[in-house]
C-alpha cells in the first residue's frame, strides 16, 4: 500500500542524539495499546519525540496522526521505518505480524521495541533475535513488568536477605474472562496466533518469576481448553477456542527452589494475582488484580519469622525515580514509560537493564517447554 506522506530517508538512526524520535506501527485513534500505554509514555519523557505513525489503512492514519498531533502518517510500514527522524520502531499491532514488521524495521537499522509476545512461537522469536544480531541493532521487547518498582522492591529485598535462603516460590492468577470475549481479541482463541493465556498473562508472570528467582532447570505442566466454546460479545456467536486456558506448571529453578504457577481464565471470586516467596527467614506476598503484573499494581507484603505478611512501603527512590512519570502511576502505561526512560538510561550509560529480543528468546524457550511438557505428559528440560 502507498504511503499518506513521503519524506526524507535514511539508513541510519542517531541513537547518540538527545531526543529519541519514535515511529509507532499500528495506531488507532481510538483504542489498542498503543493509545493507551505507547503515546502517554512517550508524552511524559523528555527524551522521547514521537514523529511518524503507522496505521492499516491512510483513513486510519490520518485519524491517529489528527488525535495525536504528528504530521508524518504513514499506511506503508517500509515507509515509516525509513524515515531519518525516526530512531526507535515500535511495533504495536497483534501478533501474527510481527515478524513482518520488526524484520522490516531491523533491515532499516533501526533500533526495535516489539510488543510482547515477539512472535507466534519460538521459530519466530529466534529469527528475529538472529537478525537483530546480525544488524548489531539495540531491542526491547515489551516484557515491562521488570520496570515495576514493585518488581524492583522485591528484588532488591531478596539481595538484602529478606527471607533467607529462598526454599519454594508459589504463583496463581487468573486472566481474562473465560466465557465471552470483544471482537477485537478474538484472535487470541486460535492458538496458532500466538497470543493466548499461556502466552500473555502466563508470559508476563513467568517472566517476573524468572526474572526475580532465577530460571527454571527443568519443569512438569498440564494445561488444557476448559471452556472450548466462547461468545463473541458484539455478535453472540459462539466459536471454539483451541487455545488453552488452564496451565499449570511445577519444577526446579537453577537455584533448587521448588516453583509452582497456575495461571486461569477468570471464574466469579477467583484470586487475581497472588505470588508468594518462600525462605528459610521469612516470606514475600506479591499481590494484584490479575495475572498480568506488567499492566496492574503490585503490593508487597512481607513477614519475617512466624509473624503474618504486612504491607510493606516501596521506597520513594524507586517509585519516584522519573518524576515526570508521577502522572502516569497505577495506569497501564506506567511500566511502558519506564521501560521507556530505562533504556534512555541503558543507551547513556551502556548497560542493559531493559529486556531485549535475547530475553524475550528465552522466555519463548520455555513457554515452548511447557508446551512440550503438556504434550508429552513428561517432565523436561527448560
Amino acid at each position: 500500500m502507498a504511503g499518506t506522506q513521503a519524506a526524507e530517508t535514511a539508513s541510519a538512526p542517531a541513537t547518540t542524539q538527545s531526543t529519541l524520535g519514535v515511529g509507532i506501527i499500528g495506531v488507532s485513534p481510538t483504542r489498542g495499546w498503543a493509545t493507551t500505554a505507547h503515546i502517554p509514555a512517550l508524552r511524559a519523557l523528555p527524551n522521547y519525540e514521537i514523529t511518524a505513525l503507522s496505521a492499516h489503512s491512510a483513513e486510519s492514519a490520518h485519524a491517529a496522526g489528527e488525535a495525536f498531533g504528528v504530521t508524518q502518517v504513514f499506511s506503508d510500514h517500509e515507509q515509516l521505518v525509513a524515515q531519518r527522524d525516526v530512531d526507535i520502531v515500535a511495533v504495536t499491532v497483534k501478533v501474527p505480524h510481527h515478524r513482518e514488521l520488526v524484520s522490516a524495521a531491523l533491515a532499516a537499522g533501526k533500533t526495535v521495541y516489539c510488543e510482547w509476545p515477539l512472535g507466534r512461537d519460538l521459530d519466530d522469536a529466534r529469527a528475529m533475535a538472529a537478525l537483530a544480531a546480525q544488524k548489531g541493532v539495540r531491542t526491547i521487547v515489551g516484557l515491562q513488568a521488570r520496570q515495576a518498582p514493585a518488581i524492583e522492591f522485591v528484588r532488591q529485598l531478596l539481595r538484602d536477605g529478606y527471607v533467607g535462603e529462598v526454599l519454594s516460590t508459589t504463583m496463581i492468577g487468573l486472566s481474562i474472562p473465560g466465557d465471552v470475549v470483544g471482537q477485537p481479541n478474538a484472535y487470541m482463541l486460535d492458538k496458532a496466533n500466538g497470543a493466548n493465556l499461556l502466552t500473555v498473562p502466563f508470559g508476563h508472570s513467568l517472566d517476573v518469576l524468572n526474572h526475580v528467582l532465577g530460571e527454571f532447570a527443568d519443569l512438569s505442566a498440564v494445561s488444557d481448553a476448559r471452556r472450548p466454546l466462547i461468545t463473541i460479545q458484539e455478535t453472540g456467536e459462539q466459536i471454539v477456542k483451541t487455545a488453552v486456558d488452564q496451565v499449570a506448571v511445577i519444577g526446579i529453578l537453577t537455584s533448587g527452589a521448588t516453583a509452582s504457577v497456575h495461571i486461569r481464565e477468570f471464574v466469579a471470586g477467583g484470586t487475581g494475582f497472588l505470588w508468594e516467596i518462600n525462605g528459610t527467614a521469612g516470606t514475600l506476598r506479591i499481590t494484584a488484580d490479575a495475572a498480568l503484573p506488567e499492566i496492574f499494581p503490585l503490593t508487597v507484603a512481607g513477614a519475617q519469622g512466624r509473624d503474618e505478611p504486612a504491607v510493606l512501603a516501596i521506597p520513594a527512590e524507586l517509585t519516584q525515580r522519573w518524576p515526570t512519570l508521577a502522572s502516569l502511576e497505577g495506569a497501564p502505561a506506567f511500566n511502558v514509560a519506564r521501560a521507556y526512560a530505562a533504556f534512555a538510561a541503558d543507551i547513556n550509560n551502556g548497560t542493559h537493564t531493559v529486556p531485549d529480543f535475547a530475553d524475550a528468546v528465552r522466555r519463548h524457550e520455555v513457554i515452548a517447554a511447557v508446551e512440550r511438557s503438556a504434550a508429552s505428559g513428561h517432565r523436561v528440560k527448560a
